[in-house]
């Protein structure tokens, strides 16, 4: 188009443009204030020709910038009506390019410029940048009027923009009704007179707050800050404009001048400011003299109110310490912390609003905050009635409101429910009733229709709505929220002008250059534009939506301080997930449907991933937000299940729609919930959301904003909540008028179970009223009104309830704590109450029913102690009365001690802390020694103490073997009393009247236990003490511990062993002062002193009844002389009965050892005697009966060769000395020799221990060689490696046979010789083992040849790692090298073991004798020297050869076992654990047969193949001597049994037949029992580990009574069930010489036990039944049976369901060495009955129990066991539950159980360093993994 044309046509769109504008005047207008609201538009209003102001306004516009100018061509298009014909050419004239008509150039060179101003700024000078001027006050005050009337005139039109908008915009209706505010801090500014009207948090209810109560202008001090805090939409902004309108309108009078400032507004501002700078260049500015101003605004700060919007949204820092002084500049948060801190204006009113979360810390801790609620139901209504007023018919609107309940809990929020009405004035008119329900469900679809309501019909373009949409989301991203016109483009503006969806406002970032802004109409909105991008956009990805789609925590303390813009996106993401905006969202999306569904199920699996994870409450609130958004059932059912039980929400506010959320996901769960509301700031009509909330089972709310608005509305809700069980109210602000509300509600709540009414100040009207509902809740439990206003005078009240109400069963007081508690309601509770006085009920309200009253810290006199006394004397049985810390002092103390026997006190009554004297305590043991069910008095005045235990029942306090003993009567009852009386300060004058107190008839039960530890008695009063004594009867302890005594007086008191029968223990600890005396006579040890029921069988244990039960005396922690210790033996010698002393941490002289070793002839009853280390002592005292051995030992004292002599010379006296221990001495080989030298003058007939005494090989030989001169050695183990062994073994007798180890000697050839010449001369010496010595091939073949004795025989085992390489034919030669003849030869590779036995001396062979034996060897054949020599040993009678490899390619094997042909003596031969090559096998069999003398052969677990087996079993038929044959797991398969089985029937002498793990089916099982038939000897039988079924079993049994002789049969470990079992028990029966029975590892089941308990074989020594599906029935009835057997050893049930059924003996089994019960499920109770049954087996050495349910007290039922179980060697506890408590119970009982070897704790829930602990105070504890078993002594 040519310039002329475009000139032409550019003129002609023009006038067409003017004219269309004059006919639309106002809407230019409109257009004007939202492009420009900077602009003052009475100065271009001012032209009379309507045409020309329209160009004017144009004009305006269009100097603007091309952005603005063509946003508003944008809107002439989209808004009036313009023809398709000029449309076009304005977009692509105007709309487009920057072409603008030359009308507007030409125009604007004659206008003047526009004014602009910010609201209605004038043009001035900015603040700060001129110099002061001075005015006089009267100008001043001119200038300061006309400010403050341009402030009002500002305000008012600002306010009056906002209400002649567009009919449609959002905030085009000035409907306002204040929302609900509630003070959140007592700090609210309130006059003290006017709280109660006007909002006082300490009034009544601080539930509504008007608007004008903000402030208290009345007030001189208090907060002049002000807090808004509400989530969004609650209408902050809202409130902080219509406190500026109410201020211009003259409401606000106390206020001259009032600033708003909204925080999105001031982030724009970078630069530091001034506060005039704030407040005339950010604000509005004077026309002139602005100092004056500010100077004037100074002056009268009082009357000043700022106000700031948003505080949240500050994007700037500030330190709370960070302030500025009048003069000085900052950011804008500096300047604001400030004002609020006073440094800047003081004494000026400051008012921000916030979102909840974390404040900045530049607010003053008294700030008062003040929560913005929203609407209740009545101002939703009300609302409503005003939105509504001016359409036909108002009342369908509010018909919807009341019907929907979705949208009844949205317009709780004032800015929904602003959006509701505007939607609903859009559906009604054309909808049926009830069309809001479906078309407004949620508050995404909310918007949905919002935004379609605002539109133009059919003005929805997608391009535009997802243009909008881009935009919001790049704000949110980038934490915009205000936009300039560049932002966003001309049609994305004019779409957001036309809809109404963007506002226009004047940004103030600069004195002279306001700009013009640009936001969506509320925050809410940009968010929901920006999920519509994110669901719609096909430039954003599914993992950028779900990265959008996450969960806000809304902690208050929490957070960062900047919450965040995108609180809403989330909720909006999940609400466009539904289903019902699929339609909208493909229109968006072109049409594509699959597309938008796919990108829905993407938000969706995102919220079911949160919805399985743990979540905090406020995540919680968030999530059921966006669940329900979603209408998904089933995320909602997901959601709801996923929750925990307790569902905990503390300290961030909750509103009405967050509680509904949540209610409504819980309609979807089906088990009960626990909601939890702590320290919440609650909206005052939330509890309506939970009416009908069945799902709840216990609700509890802990919160200072709770009153009674809020106990009104929860009382309505209570009555609905069907499942509620439990139900809290604590620390809340509830009076009268709230309790009033509850009270009536409760009745209707029966299902309760719990109520707690803890910290809300209520006082006894409101507490009675609650009392006298109490018979309306039948299942009420407990009731807690603790921390409330109570009198004393109301606590006696409460009591008397307590003591009338049937129901009752604890009242609990302590301070300010009150709780009820409550049994469950019985049939006759309603009768009671009604008729609480008549007498006839009286019988019904104490029958039956205990009640505990606890009243600590009360407060109470004593003549509240004479009502207490009065209203329980007639009331129930008392279970417990603790009166503890009141001032009852001891008149009252008296009274109550008196009234006690006419209490009916069950179990205590406790007076602690009443302010008792030391006359008192006499006062109370004379007042309780009429009273019969005293079990227990303790009183120390020191920690004020009072405690009276009872126990009306005899035998309560009995253990379960109290109650099976018969009463002795030269024994005290067992109820026994205990009387404590520590920390009294009793002096000895006190002791004569204590004992006149407690002894003689004043005490009408035996007085058992007397504590007076921590008194002042001294020595004087011990002594008193101990001649008074016996005037008390015989106790079972005494305590006179910390009572200032000395040693001596101390010492003295071990007299009372011997004057006094009842003392048993004397402990005492020195430094500590520990002194306690104690007796014996409980229960099981009246079982272990003889006391048993005579029975049959008695007699058989005759040894074990009359044994006596240990004294001891015990000493710690004191430097004792000798002559002390001389003193104390001599007083302990006159002990009667075994005494055990133990003197440990006590200093003695290195003289000691001496002085103890002459104790036997000082103390001849002594029989032990050990020191360790110069420092603990144990002695042991026996009695005549005793005829033990004594036993002498001195540990770690240092002893050295020159004390060797006088020790013997002074142990030589003792005639009976069994044991010595000298280990961890200092002798030496030279004091080993001095030892050895006067060890036939010693009398030891035990043992002697010389371990880590530093003995080397000499003194290991010089042992062998004084062998001849110590006739009565038996045995002696000598290890000189780590372990430092050194032990020699006597006997009583001259020995005949001695043993000798020697291991880790390290002999060399020099050694060897010696040694042999020493075994030459020690002919006593029968058997040696050299472990590990250092002995090689050579050494070994010197030492055989060099042994040479005139007589006898020698065993000689060689245990050396070479044993096992060398071979099986160099082993053998070794041997034929022996002086002596080899008639024994062992061999076992793997144990690296050779074992030799001659017999001396040697005679050749006669050649005749010989060549008859080698008829048969073709020696001309065996060239090998081996096998002639092997075959020269004619009198080789067993060889053993064991885990050898009989293989290898050369033929010495072969050639070998050929040579067994020359053995003609050969009685026994084993090749066990091997592998032999098939030729080697048929050289065996071939040897075998020419063994005529044949006695035993053992196969077992060797390897050979089938073929050669068959041949060895062939080899068998001919060995009818053949008495033992051992095959197990040799067998290969069927035909190799076969052949076995032809064999059998020869073999008529047979008395021992294994054949386990051998494949032995049913079939085989019968014909081998067919072939034992002839084998009437046969004594033992093994086949466990085969596959026999019940059949075989039958086999079995049909032949067991041929044979007579069987005394053992292993079937374990095969398929035999309780069928076969039957059989197998019944044919035992008869085999009447039976003693060893293993049927373990098969299901037996109890049948088989209940049979074989009927049928037990006579002579039964071992019983095995481990992992035989046992049950109690069964193991009980075997239990009984086995009762009083005396044969029985060993019994093994482990792997057997036992739990209760643990075996019980009443006789006992007297020969009873070993029982297993592991994994047998036993606990603690199951433990002590069968401790006292292992007390009745005095053979018993080991007790397996590990892997069961064992504690402490199973522990400590042992550990009082084993000083009585004088055998037991081991006791394995491994697995169970036994912790550091038990194990060191278990320590105090190894201290009188010096038998015990070890105890197995491994896996035990003890510490690691409890176990170094316990370990290093007794080391037989084991904690390890591996069984450290005992070391066995040679030659038993």
């Amino acid at each position: 188009m040519d310039p002329v044309s475009l000139e032409l046509g550019t003129r002609n769109l023009w006038s067409w443009l003017v004219r269309l504008l004059s006919r639309n005047s106002e809407w230019l207008s409109a257009k004007m204030r939202f492009f420009l609201p900077t602009v003052d538009l009475g100065s271009s209003d001012e032209a009379s020709d309507p045409e020309q102001r329209v160009i004017q306004q144009l004009s305006t516009l269009h100097a603007q910038g091309l952005a603005t100018w063509q946003s508003l061509i944008h809107c002439v298009c989209m808004e009036l009506e313009v023809p398709l014909a000029v449309e076009v050419p304005l977009l692509s004239t105007w709309g487009q390019e920057d072409e603008f008509p030359g009308q507007l150039r030409a125009g604007n060179e004659g206008q003047p410029g526009p004014q602009l101003h910010c609201g209605l700024k004038r043009p001035h000078q900015s603040c700060g940048s001129s110099p002061h001027r001075k005015h006089g006050r009267k100008q001043q005050l001119e200038l300061a009027r006309k400010y403050l009337q341009l402030l009002k005139t500002t305000a008012q039109q600002h306010c009056g923009t906002k209400c002649s908008l567009p009919e449609k915009t959002l905030a085009s209706h000035h409907v306002y009704v204040p929302p609900i505010l509630q003070w959140s801090r007592a700090t609210a500014p309130l006059d003290t007179q006017q709280g109660a009207s006007i909002g006082d948090p300490k009034a009544e209810d601080v539930s509504d707050v008007r608007v004008q109560d903000l402030f208290n202008f009345r007030a001189h001090k208090g907060p002049r800050v002000t807090v808004l805090l509400g989530k969004a939409g609650m209408g902050k902004t809202t409130l902080a404009r219509r406190l500026c309108q109410k201020w211009a309108d003259g409401q606000l009078d106390h206020f001259q001048a009032l600033f708003l400032f909204e925080f999105r507004q001031l982030n724009l501002i970078t630069r530091f400011l001034t506060l005039p700078q704030l407040l005339f260049d950010g604000y509005l500015s004077p026309e002139s003299g602005p100092d004056a101003v500010f100077q004037y605004l100074e002056e009268n700060a009082s009357r000043v109110l700022l106000i700031f919007d948003g505080l949240d949204e500050a994007i700037q820092s500030c330190s709370s310490k960070e302030t500025l002084g009048p003069d000085g500049s900052g950011s804008v948060l500096t300047l604001f912390s400030s004002l609020c801190c006073g440094t800047l204006l003081p004494g000026c009113w400051v008012m921000a609003t916030s979102r909840p979360g974390k404040l900045p810390a530049c607010l003053p801790r008294e700030a008062a905050m003040v929560h913005i609620w929203g609407f209740d139901g009545l101002r939703v209504e009300e609302y409503m009635s005003h939105f509504f007023h001016e359409q036909p018919s108002p009342e369908m609107a509010l018909e919807e409101l009341r019907t929907n309940g979705p949208l009844r809990s949205m317009c709780t929020v004032p800015g929904l429910c602003q959006v509701t009405c505007l939607c609903l004035r859009h559906l009604l008119p054309g909808s049926p009733p009830g069309q809001s329900a479906a078309l407004l469900p949620t508050v995404t679809q909310l918007y949905m229709q919002m935004v379609f309501s605002l539109s133009l019909p059919g003005s929805l373009p997608a391009t535009s709505l997802l243009g909008l949409g881009e935009v919001a989301l790049r704000g949110l991203d980038t934490g915009k929220v205000i936009f300039y016109a560049e932002d966003i483009p001309p049609a994305m503006m004019a779409f957001g002008a036309a809809h109404n969806l963007l506002t226009s406002f004047c940004v103030c970032t600069s004195p002279r250059y306001p700009e013009t802004g640009y936001a969506f109409a509320h925050l809410s909105l940009q968010e929901f534009f920006a999920a519509l991008y994110l669901m719609a956009s096909s430039t954003v990805d599914k993992d950028t939506l779900a990265r959008h789609v996450t969960l806000n925590s809304h902690w208050v303390l929490r957070t960062k301080a900047r919450l965040g813009l995108s609180d809403q996106l989330p909720t909006f993401l999940a609400g466009l997930a539904s289903h019902t905006c699929r339609p909208f969202l493909s229109h968006l999306a072109e049409g594509d449907d699959a597309w938008v569904s796919v990108r829905q199920a993407t938000v969706v699996q995102v919220l079911k991933k949160l919805a399985t994870r743990k979540h905090t409450g406020p995540k919680v609130v968030e999530l059921c937000h966006y669940v329900a958004e979603t209408q998904e059932a089933e995320l909602a059912s997901l959601t709801a299940q996923s929750l925990p039980y307790h569902l905990p929400f503390h300290n961030f506010p909750l509103t009405f729609a967050d509680l509904a959320a949540l209610t409504n996901i819980l309609e979807y769960r089906a088990n009960p919930m626990h909601l939890e509301f702590e320290g919440c700031p609650l909206e005052p009509h939330c509890p309506e959301a939970l009416v009908g909330c069945g799902q709840v089972e216990t609700l509890s709310f802990k919160s200072r904003k709770c009153g009674d608005a809020f106990a009104e509305t929860l009382s309505r809700s209570l009555p609905t909540m069907g499942s509620l069980q439990k139900l809290g109210l604590a620390g809340s602000k509830i009076t009268a008028r709230g309790i009033g509300h509850l009270v009536q509600a409760l009745p209707l709540c029966t299902q309760l179970e719990e109520v707690s009414l803890q910290d809300n100040q209520l006082k006894e009207p409101e507490v009675m009223s609650i009392i006298n509902v109490l018979p309306c809740l039948p299942r009420l439990r407990k009731l807690d009104l603790s921390r409330n206003n109570f009198s004393i005078s109301t606590l006696l009240c409460l009591v008397k309830v307590a003591v009338t109400c049937p129901t009752v069963r604890a009242l609990e007081v302590r301070e300010e704590d009150f709780i009820f508690l409550f049994s469950p309601s019985t049939e006759t509770t309603a009768v009671l109450w009604r008729a609480p006085d008549l007498q006839e009920n009286e019988s019904l309200r104490t029958a039956g029913r205990s009640l505990a009253l606890r009243l600590q810290k009360c407060q109470l006199r004593v003549h509240d102690a004479e009502v207490l006394i009065d209203l329980l004397r007639e009331g129930p049985h008392l279970e417990e009365v603790d009166l503890s810390a009141n001032f009852l002092e001891d008149e009252g103390c008296r009274l109550l001690a008196e009234a006690a026997p006419r209490l009916h006190i069950a179990k205590k009554l406790d007076l602690s802390d009443n302010g008792i004297s030391e006359s008192g305590v006499f006062y109370l043991l004379t007042a309780m020694s009429t009273c019969q069910s005293l079990a227990e008095l303790h009183i120390s005045l020191l920690h004020k103490t009072v405690v009276l235990m009872f126990a009306h029942e005899p035998g309560a306090q009995e253990g379960p073997w109290e109650s099976l003993m018969p009463p002795m009567a030269s024994e005290p009852p067992l109820s026994s009393r205990r009387i404590r009386l520590t920390h009294c300060g009793f002096q000895a004058k006190h002791i004569e009247r204590l004992c006149k107190v407690l002894g003689g008839s004043c005490y009408p039960r035996h007085l058992g236990h007397l504590d007076l530890s921590s008194n002042a008695l001294g020595d004087e009063g011990v002594d008193l003490l101990a001649q008074l004594l016996p005037g008390l009867g015989p106790l079972q302890s005494l305590n006179l511990s910390k009572s200032d005594s000395s040693l001596d007086a101390v010492l003295r008191l071990a007299q009372c062993m011997v004057t006094l029968k009842w003392v048993f223990r004397l402990d005492i600890s020195f430094e500590s002062q520990h002194i306690v005396l104690r007796s014996e006579k409980r229960g099981r040890d009246v079982l272990a002193d003889g006391s048993l029921p005579e029975s049959p069988a008695g007699a058989q244990f005759s040894g074990f009844r009359h044994c006596c039960i240990p004294r001891s005396f015990s000493l710690k922690e004191c430097q004792l002389e000798p002559s002390s210790l001389t003193r104390l033996c001599a007083t302990l010698e006159e002990c009667p009965g075994p005494l055990e002393v133990q003197l440990s941490q006590t200093a003695l002289s290195p003289r000691s050892p001496l002085l103890l070793a002459d104790i036997f002839s000082l103390c001849p009853k002594v029989q032990k005697v050990e020191l360790r280390s110069l420092n603990h002592v144990a002695l042991h005292f026996g009695s005549s009966e005793e005829q033990e051995g004594v036993c002498c030992g001195f540990l770690d004292c240092s002893l050295s060769q020159e004390q060797v002599e006088p020790l013997c010379c002074l142990l030589s006296k003792c005639e009976a000395l069994s044991h010595l221990d000298l280990a961890t001495n200092l002798l030496g080989d030279d004091g080993l020799r001095s030892l050895l030298e006067h060890l036939p003058q010693t009398p030891i007939s035990g043992r002697l221990d010389l371990s880590h005494n530093n003995i080397s090989q000499e003194g290991a030989l010089h042992l062998v060689e004084t062998l001849t001169s110590c006739p009565r050695v038996q045995a002696a183990s000598v290890n000189l490696g780590p372990e430092q062994n050194f032990q020699i073994y006597f006997s009583q007798q001259e020995e005949a046979r001695v043993t000798l180890r020697l291991s880790e000697c390290n002999f060399g050839q020099e050694h060897t010789l010696r040694l042999a010449t020493g075994l030459s001369q020690a002919l006593q010496l029968v058997e040696l083992t050299l472990t590990h010595c250092i002995l090689d091939l050579t050494q070994l073949t010197t030492l055989l040849s060099g042994v040479r004795r005139p007589a006898g025989l020698l065993h000689l085992r060689v245990e050396e790692p070479w044993v096992g390489k060398v071979g099986v034919p160099a082993l053998l030669e070794v041997c034929t090298q022996a002086s002596g003849h080899v008639t024994e030869i062992s061999i076992s590779e793997t144990q690296q073991q050779l074992w030799v036995q001659l017999e001396f001396p040697h005679q050749e062979e006669s050649p005749e004798a010989m060549a008859l034996r080698l008829t048969h060897c073709d020696l001309e054949t065996h060239h090998n020297l081996l096998v002639r020599q092997l075959m020269t040993c004619a009198r080789l009678r067993q060889l053993s050869l064991s885990q050898v490899n009989l293989c290898d390619a050369s033929n010495a094997s072969s050639l070998l076992l050929q040579s067994l042909m020359s053995l003609s003596e050969l009685k026994t031969f084993r090749l066990t654990s091997s592998c032999v090559s098939t030729e080697g096998l048929t050289h065996l069999a071939s040897g075998l047969g020419h063994c005529y003398h044949l006695e035993e052969l053992d196969f077992s677990n060797s390897q050979f193949t089938e073929e050669g087996t068959k041949m060895l079993m062939a080899a068998l038929e001919g060995k009818s001597r053949l008495k033992r044959l051992h095959l197990s797991h040799c067998l290969q398969g069927s035909s190799t049994l076969a052949v076995l089985i032809r064999g059998l029937s020869h073999m008529m002498l047979l008395q021992c037949l294994r054949l386990s793990e051998n494949s032995i089916d049913d079939v085989g099982c019968y014909h081998l029992s067919e072939a034992l038939r002839t084998t009437a000897s046969l004594e033992e039988l093994g086949l466990s580990h085969n596959q026999i079924e019940d059949a075989g079993a039958q086999h079995l049994a049909a032949i067991l009574p041929g044979l007579p002789k069987l005394r053992k049969i292993d079937l374990s470990a095969n398929r035999i069930t309780p069928v076969g079992g039957a059989q197998l028990v019944e044919s035992l029966t008869l085999c009447q010489h039976l003693e060893e029975l293993m049927l373990g590892c098969n299901t037996l089941g109890d049948p088989t036990a209940l049979g074989l308990a009927q049928r037990l074989p006579q002579h039964l020594r071992i019983l095995h039944l481990p992992s035989s599906h046992l049950g109690p029935e069964g193991v009980l009835s075997l239990g009984q049976a086995l009762d009083g057997y005396p044969f029985v050893e060993e019994i093994s049930l482990a792997q057997n369901s036992l739990a209760k059924g643990v075996p019980h003996f009443c006789k006992g089994l007297p020969l009873l060495r070993r029982i297993d019960l592991i994994s047998c499920e036993i606990d603690n109770q199951s433990a002590k009955h069968l401790v006292a049954s292992f007390l009745l087996c005095p053979a018993l050495e080991e007790i397996l129990l590990s892997w069961n349910f064992l504690g402490d007290e199973a522990a400590a039922e042992l550990a009082g066991a084993l000083p009585r179980m004088g055998r037991l060697k081991k006791v394995d506890l491994e697995k169970n539950r036994i912790t550091a408590h038990g194990a060191s119970l278990l320590v105090q009982g190894l201290a009188q159980g010096a038998g015990v070897q070890v105890i197995r704790l491994w896996n035990n829930p003890i510490p690691s360093g409890a176990i170094q602990s316990l370990q290093s105070q007794e080391p037989r504890l084991d904690f390890t993994f591996f069984d450290k078993q005992p070391q066995v002594p040679p030659g038993t």
